[in-house]
């Protein structure tokens, strides 16, 4: 189990930290919430999740192999609702793989990195769209 410990720092800005690492964040609202858009929003980091886990999962499966998969990035777009309670509506990822993969390497990250936990945490109540380049 991940513990992590949230403080409220004020003026909308809040600290997070991790307990096994220490490590922390901050997270301001965003500027179409009252906010300053001075850091990551709390959605700004579920759509961050997202693009982390998949390319975690795609490191995963590349480490086992041998394979690099430096390089590896990707883009997410977070697309707020305009209708009903203020949520995230979708998620567009685009995926840029290394040049050096072949098309057996790339058709397995990619079936890989569609099962990262978070996509299947947030499917379907965040529309999520993959792009790869």
């Amino acid at each position: 189990m991940t513990h992590i410990t949230c403080t409220y720092t004020g003026d909308l800005h809040c600290e997070a930290t991790h307990s096994g690492s220490g490590a922390t964040l901050s997270t301001d609202a965003p500027l179409d919430n009252e906010g300053k858009g001075e850091a990551f929003s709390p959605t700004d980091l579920l759509a961050t999740s997202l693009g982390t886990c998949m390319l975690t999962i795609m490191g995963i499966t590349a480490r086992s192999r041998g394979w690099s998969l430096e390089g590896a990035r990707a883009s997410v777009d977070k697309v707020m609702s305009t209708e009903g309670p203020r949520r995230i509506d979708t998620l567009r990822v685009t995926l840029h793989l290394p040049e050096e993969l072949n098309d057996d390497q790339r058709a397995l990250l990619q079936r890989v990195a569609e099962q990262c936990p978070v996509k299947r945490s947030i499917v379907p109540l965040i529309n999520a769209e993959i792009h790869w380049t």
